[in-house]
């Protein structure tokens, strides 16, 4: 039995899942959410690599300091509409972009989650193969064999994490909740375990915190920092722009603020000094430097060991794929067409789309992947800058709530036709000019501050365009 729709809301714009909701987490729900977006391979492996850019270990921290400091305060101001009205992303977006307009930003979203979605179980079930092989070695001849790009195993591996994955979302979200509640702990537990049996067998005289051969020194050092800042500031874009799933459910400003504290500055950092001690020593350990940590932990001589970093890897990899790529969609699709497409439904759209992209051809391509990142920065930087002017600076930090699924033409969020157009230009003129700097030589060097310039853009142009809209509009009310 469905329940009764509220009087004045529109089927074409209202369903339960999209709609406001009783507000029941506390700071630690949100300090376990970006505890599961920051530990998995994926994390793991992107930490490592920015103590292997040539810098010395303190200019390292002071970029992921930085970035992640610049996170937090962005994840605070696009928290906070989602929080006090008590509704997703997409919904949020309905501010800016008008009724339907909000679509924009939400498939773009979407198909952004439906990429890392795919990548995120292929590299999960890739490494859970390596201790597959190493219990079955028998099974090395499904490896041999290859569908679509994948071998046999690897279909195998991929499907049962796709399913087990599944199995969680389709539960809903208290169960999403307890779910990510205990990963990241469970996470951390191994890790240190890890850590501390990497260093009792290296010893701490063979750690390094820089894991480069090469040494840089003067601009060029400044340089690297710079680019480690945005490579954090990009690497969390994803998550950060539809913080507002998450934030909706919160009680209070404070709680998300101090989530978010712990959950970003504190718990990357941590995350990634544990990182680097582990890779670092896998060197003198092993003999060769492991930059996976199931790689790693299925190199030790225990089954149990084997087994249990194993699940603690793949049970991160779950977590971030279920709150970054998972959640997401599952609001954004089913916001396209609210009556037909529920939130389980848009999250199983994603989930098949991820398979037919074959994301196992799209990561083994460094090209196709560096240029796949850079074209989703050009896409969402723009509605960071779009959705923050107009909540602060436009807005004024107000919302009618019962407007946002209001689609009559005298809804307050109507704009023409239920689109707004002055967004969306900007939206369009900051991607294109984004899209320039991607795929032009000569403006190479500005393609990895994609979301910085797209930011700025989409912002800028919005409030000028908006401005402009207001004063015409003045002397017409007068």
């Amino acid at each position: 039995m469905h329940p009764k729709m509220p009087e004045g809301y529109s089927p074409r714009l209202y369903n339960e899942d999209l709609g406001p909701v009783k507000q029941t987490w506390n700071w630690y729900n949100i300090f376990a959410f970006w505890m599961s977006d920051v530990h998995s391979v994926g994390g793991y492996v992107f930490a490592a690599s920015l103590f292997a850019l040539g810098l010395a270990s303190w200019q390292v921290l002071i970029a992921l300091l930085v970035g992640i400091g610049f996170i937090q305060v962005i994840a605070n101001l696009l928290a906070k509409p989602s929080q006090q009205a008590a509704v997703p992303y997409p919904v949020i977006c309905r501010l800016a972009f008008g009724v339907f307009g909000a679509n924009i930003p939400a498939v773009i979203r979407g198909l952004i989650a439906v990429a890392w979605y795919g990548v995120q179980t292929y590299l999960a079930s890739s490494a859970l193969i390596i201790v597959v092989l190493r219990f079955f070695p028998s099974m090395q001849h499904f490896a041999e064999v290859q569908f679509a790009g994948l071998s046999y195993l690897g279909w195998m591996g991929f499907l049962a994490l796709w399913v087990v994955q599944a199995a969680v979302f389709w539960s809903g979200m208290n169960s999403i909740r307890r779910f990510i509640d205990w990963a990241g702990p469970v996470v951390y537990a191994v890790m240190f375990l890890l850590a501390g049996w990497i260093v009792w067998k290296a010893g701490w005289s063979n750690i390094s915190f820089t894991l480069s051969e090469k040494s840089l020194s003067g601009w060029e050092a400044f340089g690297q920092v710079v680019m480690a800042t945005a490579l954090v500031v990009s690497y969390f874009s994803g998550p950060t722009l539809n913080f507002g799933d998450f934030s909706r459910y919160c009680v209070s400003m404070a709680d998300v603020k101090r989530g978010n504290f712990w959950g970003l500055p504190v718990n990357f950092l941590a995350f990634s000094l544990v990182t680097v001690v582990i890779v670092s020593g896998t060197l003198p350990v092993f003999g060769e430097m492991l930059h996976d940590p199931i790689a790693t932990v299925a190199r030790i001589d225990n089954s149990v060991a084997v087994l249990l970093g194993a699940f603690a890897f793949v049970t991160a990899t779950i977590g971030i794929n279920i709150v970054a790529n998972f959640v997401s969609p599952a609001f954004d699709f089913a916001n396209c067409a609210p009556s037909k497409i529920s939130w389980r439904a848009g999250g199983m759209i994603a989930a098949v789309a991820s398979v037919f992209i074959t994301p196992w051809n799209l990561f083994n391509n460094p090209e196709v992947i560096h240029y796949t990142l850079d074209v989703l920065a050009a896409f969402i930087g723009p509605l960071f800058g779009i959705l923050l002017v107009d909540y602060y600076l436009v807005k004024k930090q107000q919302i009618d709530v019962d407007a946002l699924f209001d689609d009559s033409p005298n809804g307050r969020y109507w704009y023409s036709h239920g689109f707004n157009p002055t967004a969306i230009q900007a939206l369009v003129v900051a991607t294109l000019i984004g899209l320039v700097f991607t795929f032009t030589p000569w403006f190479k060097p500005l393609a990895n501050f994609a979301w910085f310039t797209g930011c700025f853009l989409g912002g800028g142009g919005y409030w000028l365009l908006a401005r402009r809209e207001m004063k015409a509009a003045t002397p017409a009310m007068a």
